[in-house]
C-alpha cells in the first residue's frame, strides 16, 4: 500500500501495467481552447425522445444540480492518477432533462475543436462519471478541461474528454476521434484495452 494525497492506496487498485507518478501529469492534444462564456452552450442532440435538439447556455448548465465523486484515473499512457476529488453534473441529471430515444445504446461525447470520444450507455451512466467543473474543489484549469470535461474513472482516460460541448445520442456505436485512431473502442483498463487490433467481436462498431 501507499499514501497518494493523504489516501491510503492498495495496489489492488491499479490496474495492469499502470504506475503512480510523481505529481499529476497532464496530456492533451492540439490547442487548449479559450473559454467564452457568453458564448459556451452545450447541445444534446442525435436520437434524442423529442426528436428536437436541446441546448443549454453557460449559465443554465452552471445552475444544473451538482455532486461529488472520488475516483480514481488511468491514462493509457500507463500512470495513474489516484484519489481525485471530482465535482460536477451527473449524466442522470442530463438525461432527465434531455431524454433519449429508448433505442439509444451508445452516445457520443463532443467536444471544442471537433474532437470526440463515443460510450457505451452503460458506461456514460455509470456510478461514477460525472461532467466535472472542479477537481479537488477547484475550478478545472484550462488545460485539464476547463469549464467542463467528462470524466469516467473506470475507462482509460482518453474517454474522459476535455473541454465538452454535447452529447449525441446513437442509435448504433460509432468511433470517436482516436477510436478511429487505432485506440480500443471500448478502453478498459482492468483488461489492458488499449488499441483496435485487441478488439475481440463485439467490441466495436460493424
Amino acid at each position: 500500500m501507499r499514501q497518494v494525497r493523504g489516501v491510503i492506496v492498495e495496489e489492488s487498485r491499479l490496474p495492469p501495467g499502470q504506475y503512480v507518478p510523481r505529481g499529476r501529469p497532464v496530456i492533451h492534444y492540439g490547442r487548449v481552447p479559450r473559454f467564452k462564456p457568453e458564448s459556451w452552450d452545450f447541445r444534446v442532440f442525435g436520437a434524442t425522445a423529442s426528436g428536437e435538439e436541446h441546448r443549454f447556455t453557460w449559465s443554465e448548465f452552471e445552475a444544473l444540480p451538482r455532486t461529488t465523486r472520488i475516483a480514481d484515473f488511468h491514462c493509457v499512457t500507463k500512470f495513474s492518477l489516484m484519489a481525485n476529488e471530482w465535482s460536477g453534473v451527473a449524466p442522470a441529471t442530463i438525461l432527465a432533462a434531455a431524454p433519449p430515444d429508448p433505442g439509444v445504446r451508445h452516445v457520443m461525447i463532443w467536444a471544442e475543436y471537433g474532437y470526440s470520444a463515443n460510450l457505451r450507455m452503460s458506461d456514460f451512466t455509470a456510478p461514477d462519471t460525472l461532467f466535472a467543473m472542479e477537481l479537488d474543489e477547484k475550478p478545472l484549469s484550462p488545460d485539464r478541461g476547463h469549464p467542463l470535461r467528462i470524466v469516467v474513472p473506470h475507462l482509460y482516460a482518453w474517454k474522459s474528454v476535455k473541454w465538452v460541448r454535447g452529447i449525441e445520442y446513437l442509435l448504433e456505436d460509432r468511433r470517436g476521434f482516436w477510436e478511429e485512431r487505432g485506440y480500443h473502442n471500448i478502453a478498459d483498463p482492468w483488461r489492458e484495452q488499449r488499441y483496435s487490433y485487441q478488439e475481440e467481436p463485439g467490441d466495436g462498431p460493424l
